[in-house]
């Protein structure tokens, strides 16, 4: 059987081995390469819908543990599954849980079988395990299911590496086997291994046997030097199926994004655009404007002059601020949107300049320079 995701590549850069290409999904086709925004409990904080079509996100995310705890399985399923729920006809990535989990540190107790582990909202005691992440996915309807896996934190031993990462292709192959739902809805494997090179290449070779419709890389991004976080990813990067899509974890800073998409990235999702929107920040093209500053008090300019989104056509810099001050929520509607926005139209010039082979010169120096990255 044809998997229900799939990926076509249309170019690649000359310059880089940057990959333009699409991915197909049973609700609409993703151009790659892709930020998507995430929707932890079944919305991207504070935005509709059709706010989030206006500022072009293609794909969004949502998130198996949060929606397990609330509303949880029977109701996903009466709902008729997170499209329905939440009026959002394109396409849904969800990941496992596994990432929510292991950050709980001590409220969870690892074994082959799964993680017991206290609920955040109340503390009652709950169970997740490869069949019962893939039973939610399948009762959330997400176009592309993640495999459930084991995080390392950072830094992690050799021994404990090796091991949490060769759990993770165990459970792999049981989320594989407990998938209901083939033939609407895919399953990506996580590739582990911490920042051992070895262990990243092992992990990779026995997920790609399992032959799952798309890869992720996980467990970097987690707190690393940025050195070591590019080190792993153009290392495993190239290690990952050219024929399918390849997923870069929690990554949404503009010049990780960047440098994803250098290294032959598809996908990427992270909170940073409407987390940072809550502490009054934006992202702009000269860099990140703190617009709750003293400042801007009476900068009756856009967030950015070069950004076409809803907040800067009407509203300007001492408006938002004070909307801020005020702890009012359109304050944060604003800068939500504003911030998707930019980094939805960073990936659409990406796309275009590794059409032009040309994103490893002048774009990445240019963009770099005058976000502020480099002098």
């Amino acid at each position: 059987m044809k998997p229900s995701v799939t990926y076509e590549l249309l170019h690649e850069c000359k310059q880089t081995g940057a990959r333009r290409g699409v991915v197909h999904t049973p609700h609409g086709d993703i151009q790659t390469p892709v930020f998507m925004p995430v929707g932890t409990q079944g919305t991207v904080k504070s935005m509709t819908p059709e706010e989030l079509k206006e500022v072009n996100a293609q794909i969004i995310l949502s998130n198996t543990y949060h929606l397990f705890l609330r509303p949880g399985k029977e109701i996903m399923k009466e709902s008729g599954g997170l499209h329905k729920f939440m009026h959002w006809d394109r396409p849904i990535l969800t990941d496992s849980g596994g990432f929510q989990v292991f950050s709980l540190g001590k409220l969870r107790t690892i074994t082959e079988e799964g993680v017991t582990f206290q609920s955040h909202l109340d503390g009652s005691k709950k169970f997740l395990s490869p069949e019962k992440s893939i039973e939610m996915q399948n009762a959330i309807g997400s176009d592309i299911m993640m495999a459930f896996d084991e995080c390392c934190p950072y830094p992690s031993t050799y021994e404990y590496t090796k091991k949490s990462m060769e759990r993770t292709t165990r459970w792999a192959e049981r989320c594989k086997n407990a998938n209901q739902r083939p033939e609407d809805q895919s399953i990506f494997g996580i590739i582990q291994g911490g920042f051992y090179k070895d262990l990243r290449k092992q992990s990779t070779e026995e997920l790609i046997k399992l032959d799952f419709p798309g890869y992720a890389i996980g467990g970097i991004s987690v707190g690393e030097p940025k050195e070591e976080f590019i080190d792993i990813l153009k290392y495993t990067a190239p290690l990952m199926p050219k024929d399918k899509p390849r997923y870069l974890m929690g990554v949404g800073t503009p010049d990780y994004l960047i440098e994803a998409a250098i290294a032959g990235i598809d996908m990427c999702d992270c909170v940073l655009p409407t987390r940072i929107a809550r502490n009054g920040t934006a992202l702009t093209s000269r860099g990140k404007v703190v617009v709750r500053n003293g400042t801007y008090e009476r900068d009756f300019s856009p967030l950015d002059p070069e950004c076409d989104c809803y907040a800067c056509r009407n509203y300007t810099r001492a408006y938002i601020r004070h909307l801020i001050k005020a702890n009012e929520i359109l304050g944060i509607r604003l800068l939500s949107i504003h911030n998707i926005k930019f980094l939805t139209n960073l990936m659409d010039k990406v796309r275009i300049e590794i059409e032009n082979d040309n994103l490893l010169g002048t774009f990445r120096d240019e963009f770099y320079k005058k976000y502020g990255y480099t002098k």
